[in-house]
């Protein structure tokens, strides 16, 4: 390895474990007890490495919330591409959602469940090149299909979408916060929401 590749390797390292600290911190003492200063002090380096880095801690959380949703997109295309039966797409797609919560719940937490991000206008909520996008569109895509071939007759492609949206999200978020609830059996529970909602969907 050169010269090189060696800095940019030790950059990202540094970069990494600038993210890392932040999600721990942010997690255990919420965006506005956090500073730049006190996420430096946890890794030992000090505040203008830190601003090598990253502008602000908006900054951060954009990205730490763009790392969560790289991880949800690879987590979807393992399950390709093949669109013959959306329906069926659509439920491995919901459990797809659920599985992503559940191995990676302080980034779900970061990005789904605490008060993190700053006001955001809706051009930035869709801007095409996000990696949020990408995961919305895969799943809008799905339900599209289903539309598309009549298995959800009347339904409207973004209503629906978000529909499904916030079932997974509640079935997800509720698992990670409320861990020693007395559940019933996990995985029957998840396969049982995702099947009423798509029933419901059917009609």
């Amino acid at each position: 390895m050169g010269i090189k590749e060696r800095r940019e390797r030790e950059k990202q390292q540094v970069r990494q474990e600038i993210l890392d600290a932040a999600r721990e911190l942010f997690i255990k003492e919420g965006y506005e007890s956090v500073s730049m200063r006190k996420i430096a002090e946890k890794i030992e380096y000090s505040p203008a490495t830190i601003y090598l880095y990253f502008d602000d801690k908006a900054e951060l959380v954009h990205s730490l919330c763009e790392e969560a949703f790289v991880k949800l997109v690879k987590m979807f295309e393992t399950l390709g591409e093949d669109l013959s039966d959306p329906v069926s797409a659509l439920r491995k797609c919901g459990r797809a959602y659920v599985e992503f919560g559940l191995k990676y719940p302080n980034d779900y937490k970061v990005t789904f469940m605490l008060n993190l991000k700053p006001d955001m206008s809706p051009e930035e909520y869709l801007r095409e090149d996000s990696m949020g996008m990408r995961a919305y569109g895969y799943l809008r895509k799905i339900v599209e299909e289903c539309v598309r071939q009549g298995r959800f007759p009347g339904a409207d492609v973004e209503t629906t979408t978000q529909t499904m949206w916030i079932v997974v999200h509640g079935v997800t978020s509720l698992l990670i916060a409320h861990p020693h609830f007395p559940w019933v059996e996990r995985e029957g529970l998840i396969d049982f929401t995702i099947e009423r909602i798509i029933n419901g969907l059917i009609g």
